[in-house]
């Protein structure tokens, strides 16, 4: 059985990554950076989530056997009336050692002024998985608008300024099962999934 190693230690992610490979029929065994020495270190120096997710996934495949595939991702919000930011710092969006909180302050004082129908924006999620032969990369996205506060207590990052067109609710107010369903990162996963079935017929 081929084993992917997932470029995060995140368990919620590992467990959701292998559910979905299942749910698929695909037999590939999932796997952390913890079963082949851990995440190396890497600078995130890419100008897209398509070059950060190749560099962490490259960045893993280093430690990694070379019959392995390796899988990362790379996420982020981009506020159209900021002309695509904070995009592939959103993490890091008011300094490199900001929080959650001190990123949505920072883009709720950037969007002040800016008019209810002017305030659209989608969350992003790019998947790269490589191997020898192999350097794939998979978007999905998740459109929306930016609320002018914080709304729910669940979620992380800008999930409470987040209010997805298919709900009535932001991120950080839906149940973990809908988010699942609508999410970038679930769209992207679902591309990935879709391309590995089709490799598998062919």
């Amino acid at each position: 059985m081929r084993t992917i190693y997932l470029a995060s230690g995140n368990a919620h992610k590992l467990h959701e990554l292998q559910t979905a490979l299942e749910e698929a029929g695909l037999p590939l065994c999932v796997k952390g950076p913890a079963e082949i020495g851990g995440m190396p270190e890497v600078e995130e120096t890419g100008s897209t989530f398509e070059a950060n997710s190749l560099l962490k996934a490259q960045g893993l495949r280093s430690v990694g056997p070379a019959d392995g595939w390796f899988l990362a991702d790379d996420s982020g919000i981009e506020i159209d009336a900021l002309e695509g930011r904070p995009g592939v710092i959103s993490a890091r969006y008011a300094g490199a050692e900001c929080d959650d909180e001190a990123n949505n302050d920072k883009v709720i004082e950037e969007m002040k002024g800016v008019p209810e129908g002017e305030r659209s924006c989608r969350f992003r999620c790019v998947l790269a998985l490589v191997g020898e032969a192999t350097e794939e990369t998979f978007s999905g996205a998740c459109q929306g608008t930016l609320l002018f506060g914080r709304r729910g207590e669940g979620g992380f990052g800008y999930d409470p300024l987040f209010l997805p067109d298919e709900s009535e609710s932001t991120f950080a107010e839906i149940s973990l099962e809908e988010k699942a369903k609508i999410s970038h990162r679930a769209r992207a996963l679902a591309k990935l999934v879709a391309w590995l079935e089709n490799r598998r017929k062919n």
